[in-house]
């Protein structure tokens, strides 16, 4: 349930994204009349219109995934926030400018956020950020901590570029597929590979359960 939870506005800015694409003068249309106020020149091509309407739909669905979860007062998470804020900032920069480069950059900057936030942890707050997600559940020497931490570090800085360099070299229209499909999964194979990995660890440590 959560992962849908999380997948909810990548997969609505996709869907509204293909809709606004195939019909690219109704959305050029729609657009104009409804965030020309909010655009540069007050006129959306049809160009621009399937990104810009997606970018709106998916600013919306992560304002109220944050909400959602303050009406239940469940806790939110910081990366969530993160998001909201990327997607805020780089969101609206794309509909007033009427240019899909500010929104290609949103899952870059996440993932080097993730990296970040792990790679520093152990010095900033002087804990694992993987071991205290899973040392609950798997008891591992600290050298094999430290090899999953680095190993998600280089995962998620490699996705970063990745992402740029679909972006930057493949059509809008792949660059959302793979935004969707690609992203969620090279993230579903590393986690499994980090599976098999665990399972060799604890197989091999006296008492592993």
């Amino acid at each position: 349930m959560k992962l849908l939870f999380d997948l909810l506005p990548v997969a609505l800015f996709f869907a509204v994204f293909k809709y606004a694409d195939a019909h690219k003068a109704w959305a050029a249309s729609f657009a104009t009349a409804h965030l020309g106020f909010m655009v540069s020149g007050g006129t959306v091509g049809e160009k621009e219109a399937p990104v810009l309407l997606a970018t709106v739909v998916v600013i919306a669905a992560t304002a109220l995934q944050v909400l959602y979860l303050r009406l239940r007062k469940q806790e939110i998470p910081k990366m969530l926030w993160v998001s909201l804020g990327l997607i805020v900032v780089l969101g609206s920069l794309t509909i007033y400018l009427k240019s899909e480069t500010f929104i290609k950059w949103k899952p870059t900057l996440l993932y080097w956020a993730f990296a970040a936030v792990i790679a520093l942890a152990p010095w900033v707050a002087g804990k694992s950020v993987l071991k205290a997600l899973l040392g609950g559940q798997f008891t591992l020497p600290d050298e094999v901590w430290r090899r999953l931490t680095w190993a998600w570090v280089a995962f998620f800085a490699a996705m970063g570029f990745l992402n740029l360099w679909v972006a930057y070299t493949l059509s809008t229209d792949a660059w959302v597929n793979f935004k969707l499909f690609g992203g969620f999964g090279l993230v579903m194979a590393f986690m499994v590979a980090q599976a098999l990995y665990l399972s060799r660890h604890v197989a091999e440590e006296p008492g592993g359960e």
